[in-house]
C-alpha cells in the first residue's frame, strides 16, 4: 500500500467518467479504445476527426499532467519484444473476442447496466488475476 493514492484515483476515475459522458452526449458513442482505434481501420466518410481527437486527448493528458508540475511515474518495461507482441495480439484477439474492452464494457458498459457488459469485466478481471498469479507464483517471475 506504499503507492497508495485516493485523491489521485478518484480525480483520474471522474475524468474517465466524464470523457465517457462528453463523448456519448456529443457524438452518441460509446467510449471503448478498442472500438475507436478500430474504427480506424475501416474508416466511414465524417468519422475519422473525432476518433483521432479522442486518441490525440489520451497521449496529451500525461503530456499535460507532466507540463503542470505533476510527476510522471518512470516505465520499466522488462519482457522481451516477443513477449510484448504476443501479449498485444493476445489481447487484441480478446477485445474482439468480447465485443469489446475494458473501457468499453467496464465503464460505459456497467454505467448502462448492460448484464453482457458485466460478463466480460468479470471475465477480464479474473483472467488478469489468473495471469498474475501464474507468472508472479507458478512461475516465480
Amino acid at each position: 500500500m506504499a503507492n497508495f493514492t485516493p485523491v489521485a484515483a478518484i480525480v483520474g476515475g471522474v475524468l474517465v467518467g466524464l470523457a465517457a459522458v462528453l463523448l456519448w452526449l456529443a457524438n452518441g458513442r460509446i467510449a471503448g479504445i478498442s472500438g475507436i482505434v478500430g474504427g480506424l481501420m475501416t474508416p466511414q466518410r465524417g468519422d475519422l476527426a473525432w476518433r483521432f481527437a479522442f486518441i490525440l486527448g489520451l497521449a496529451a493528458g500525461p503530456l499535460l499532467y507532466a507540463g503542470l508540475g505533476g510527476a510522471v511515474p518512470a516505465v520499466e518495461v522488462t519482457p522481451s519484444i516477443p513477449l510484448l507482441v504476443a501479449g498485444g495480439l493476445l489481447v487484441g484477439y480478446g477485445t474482439r473476442l468480447g465485443g469489446g474492452c475494458t473501457s468499453g464494457h467496464g465503464v460505459c458498459g456497467l454505467a448502462r447496466l448492460s448484464p453482457r457488459s458485466l460478463a466480460a469485466t468479470v471475465t477480464f478481471l479474473v483472467a488478469g488475476l489468473v495471469t498474475v498469479f501464474i507468472a508472479r507464483h507458478a512461475l516465480g517471475a
